[in-house]
C-alpha cells in the first residue's frame, strides 16, 4: 500500500530552518553577551587592582615626603649646631688672641728695635717702631714670616730716617718704621671623614 503526504513539507521545512536559524541568533547574543560582562568585569578587576597600588605608592610617597622633611630640619638643626659652635670657638679665640699675639711680638722682636704702636683690624695687625738700623727692621720681618706661629704675611709700610735727641744733646740716627702684618687661622684636627675647618692657634 502506498502512502502519500499531502501535507505542505516544504513550508514545514522552512518553519524549521527559520527556528533554527532564530535559535542560533539568539545562542550568539547570549554568548556575546555573556562575553562583554566578562571582559566587563576582568577590566574592573584591573582597574581596582591598579587603583589599590596607586594608592599603596600615594601612601608610600606621603611617608617619604614626610621623612624627607624631617630629614631636611635635622639637616637644618644640625648647621645651626655648627655655626653656634663656630661662633663660640671665634670667641674663646677672639678672646686669646691679644694675649697670644703680644706674646709672639716679644718672641720675635730683636734686639734693637722697640715697639710704639700696635693696631689690630680684624685679622690685621699695624705695627709702629723704631730700629737702630735697616737691617734690625729686615730681621723682624724675617722672624714674623718664617718663624711665627701666629703672625703670618708682613708687608713693610714705610720706614724712614728719625733723629733722636738724647740728654746730652747729641744726635742719634735710628729709623722709624711702620709695617703689617696678618694673623693665622691654623686648621684644626678634623674627625676622620669630616673636612679640616679653621681653629684657635696653639698657644705658644
Amino acid at each position: 500500500m502506498i502512502l502519500i503526504n499531502l501535507l505542505p513539507h516544504r513550508e514545514e521545512k522552512r518553519k524549521r530552518r527559520k527556528n533554527a536559524f532564530f535559535a542560533g541568533l539568539g545562542l550568539a547574543a547570549l554568548i556575546g553577551v555573556g562575553a562583554v560582562m566578562a571582559g566587563y568585569a576582568l577590566i574592573q578587576h584591573m582597574t581596582n587592582d591598579q587603583r589599590t597600588r596607586n594608592q599603596f605608592l600615594s601612601d608610600q610617597i606621603a611617608k617619604l615626603d614626610e621623612q624627607i622633611k624631617d630629614i631636611a630640619n635635622l639637616k637644618a638643626e644640625i648647621e645651626s649646631l655648627k655655626s653656634r659652635q663656630r661662633a663660640v670657638e671665634d670667641l674663646q679665640s677672639d678672646r686669646n688672641t691679644p694675649v697670644q699675639l703680644l706674646n709672639e711680638l716679644a718672641r720675635h722682636t730683636p734686639e734693637g728695635v722697640y715697639l710704639t704702636a700696635i693696631r689690630q683690624a680684624d685679622k690685621v695687625v699695624t705695627i709702629s717702631g723704631i730700629a737702630q738700623t735697616n737691617e734690625r727692621v729686615s730681621e723682624f720681618i724675617r722672624n714674623t714670616s718664617r718663624s711665627s706661629d701666629w703672625l703670618e704675611r708682613p708687608d713693610l709700610v714705610e720706614i724712614k730716617v728719625a733723629n733722636l735727641t738724647t740728654s746730652s744733646r747729641d744726635q742719634k740716627r735710628l729709623f722709624d718704621f711702620s709695617m703689617r702684618v696678618s694673623i693665622k687661622e691654623p686648621v684644626r684636627e678634623a674627625a676622620p671623614g669630616a673636612p679640616a675647618k679653621p681653629a684657635s692657634a696653639p698657644k705658644s
